[in-house]
């Protein structure tokens, strides 16, 4: 579904990722381990095409991207719910959810699937996205991702700042994701118990390098926590 061939990235002139290579299988769950400031939401970025990459490459299904712009990245299937969510507060549920048909172009509905996998977001349509708590703007991020069907979604930390039962929902929907409709997931993440429960595979990241990769079923999480407190 994904491959990266020594990706680097820049902000201004600082070197961010260097010579990042992974391949990332369709259908599997992925995340990205590490402390913060080492890269992780920088390679999110990166597939999305929001920072400078002038080096490598970067596939999605067997085509080229790397030199694609943001919003063609996206047309492509490319979902993506950012770190901090970025709702419009102004906006209603209901209008923050339609922004996400425009990737087809502002063309089709709301699929009645995405208020199954969130009900509380269908109970909330006509309040404003600022006057949502910081769980339920979450479970709007991720919804607004899906409306456009992505065949790849990049998740940044969504469990950051969430109460427990909320974690445990969007856990229920990336399992729903990944078994009911075969989705690809990148998720960047911090809470390594999270991890051990969705992912298939993770990646140890740390000033910008791997440093560490392997199936989450086979690894003891008591390694990948020694090796992040390094």
């Amino acid at each position: 579904m994904l491959e990266l061939d020594n990706v680097s990235s820049y902000y201004g002139e600082s070197i961010i990722l260097k010579n990042m290579s992974m391949k990332i299988e369709a259908g599997k769950v992925v995340c990205l381990l590490g402390r913060n400031g080492v890269g992780k939401t920088t390679f999110l970025k990166s597939i999305m095409g929001l920072v400078k990459t002038p080096g490598g490459s970067i596939k999605l299904e067997g085509e080229e991207i790397i030199k694609m712009p943001t919003y063609n990245r996206a047309i492509k299937g490319i979902g993506y719910v950012p770190q901090g969510r970025d709702i419009f507060p102004q906006l209603s549920v209901y209008e923050n959810l339609l922004l996400g048909l425009e990737r087809n172009r502002g063309r089709g509905t709301i699929d009645d699937s995405v208020y199954e996998l969130f009900p509380v977001v269908k109970t909330m349509l006509g309040r404003k996205g600022g006057d949502l708590s910081g769980g339920q703007q979450q479970q709007l991020a991720i919804a607004r991702a899906l409306v456009s069907g992505p065949k790849l979604l990049l998740l940044d930390e969504p469990t950051e700042g969430i109460q427990p039962s909320i974690i445990q929902d969007i856990a229920r929907v990336i399992r729903h994701l990944k078994e009911q409709r075969n989705m690809t997931m990148v998720i960047v993440e911090q809470y390594l118990e999270f991890v051990m429960e969705v992912a298939d595979y993770f990646y140890l990241i740390d000033k910008g390098r791997i440093i560490m990769e392997g199936s989450t079923a086979d690894t003891d999480p008591d390694a990948i926590q020694e090796k992040m407190a390094i």
